[in-house]
Order: C-alpha cells, then sequence, then structure tokens
C-alpha cells in the first residue's frame, strides 16, 4: 500500500531520543511552511523523549544555505548527534529550481559524509503551493514529523553499528 501521509509512522520501531542531542536548520524561504515543518519535527522530537534544551534550531535565509547551515552546526557543535535540515523549494518558470534541489541534496549528503553523523533531508520540492501546504500540515501529514523520525532511527543505527 502507498504511504501518502508523511506523519505516519509504527511508533514502536522509533527509539527513544532521550540522550540526543538534534540540530534543526530552517529555511526562511517559504517560511509559512518551513515553520509549519519546524513545529512538526520538534514536536515529534520531544514526544519521543527529546528535551526541548536539546533542540538546537538555527534559521538560514533559503534551502541554499541549508547545507552552509548545517556544515556550521555540527562544525561548532560536536554535541549534536544529527541536524535535520528543513526548506521548500517551489518549481518556478525558470531552471532556477534544479540547481537549488541538486546543490541542496548532493550538498546536504557531503555534510553527512564529512562529519559521519545523519543529516536529514526534509526539503519539500514541490510544483506548487498547495503540494507544499499538503505536505506542510496538511493531507499528506508533515515532512517534519518524517525528518524527526527518521533522524531518530538513523542515530540508533549510528550507534549500532559503532558499537560493533
Amino acid at each position: 500500500m502507498k504511504k501518502t501521509n508523511l506523519s505516519e509512522h509504527n511508533a514502536a520501531g522509533i527509539p527513544s531520543g532521550e540522550k540526543y542531542r538534534i540540530g534543526v536548520v530552517v529555511a526562511e524561504w517559504n517560511d509559512n511552511i518551513t515553520y509549519a515543518m519546524t513545529d512538526g519535527a520538534t514536536e515529534t522530537l520531544q514526544h519521543y523523549g527529546v528535551a526541548g534544551n536539546n533542540i538546537v534550531v538555527k534559521h538560514v535565509p533559503g534551502s541554499f544555505e541549508l547545507t552552509t547551515g548545517a556544515d556550521l552546526m555540527l562544525k561548532n557543535d560536536a554535541s549534536l548527534d544529527a541536524v535535520i535540515c528543513i526548506g521548500c523549494v517551489i518549481q518556478g518558470e525558470t531552471r532556477h529550481f534544479d540547481f537549488i534541489c541538486q546543490a541542496v541534496s548532493q550538498g546536504l549528503t557531503n555534510v553527512a559524509l564529512k562529519y559521519e553523523k545523519p543529516v536529514i533531508f526534509s526539503v519539500l520540492t514541490t510544483n506548487d503551493m498547495q503540494q507544499a501546504l499538503d505536505r506542510a500540515g496538511g493531507k499528506h501529514g508533515n515532512k517534519g514529523v518524517e525528518g524527526a523520525v527518521t533522524a531518530l532511527k538513523m542515530i540508533k543505527l549510528q550507534q549500532e553499528l559503532s558499537k560493533k
């Protein structure tokens, strides 16, 4: 069955975040979307045990700057277990969309590999504003919730593998 709600997840498979410290980098561009996603992410992290003071939220101007924001967070705060990157890029009339999406996805991958920590891609890449609204708390759930769950699972995976 195709999953259509980004907020649906099996709680049994999600680890406690009680001992985790997680960064969240949020793009200010399309802030009605990204702030709703940030609310979903932070509420979900707290629901699974991450203390409010262990969630560090920083803002950057747009999605292109998420890479630098994540890099700076990990460079300057070694206690972070993961960084969730929240943005929204909406298709326009030019190829700008393609360049931004490619740069952000590749850039965030590079940051994750550089610091050997989970860097979560919670960036909406939609055709229009309605699709973004549908994925920021609308009929398809909230991509921020999905990012938070992904961060918790990836931290657990990293910890399990590093014990070997």
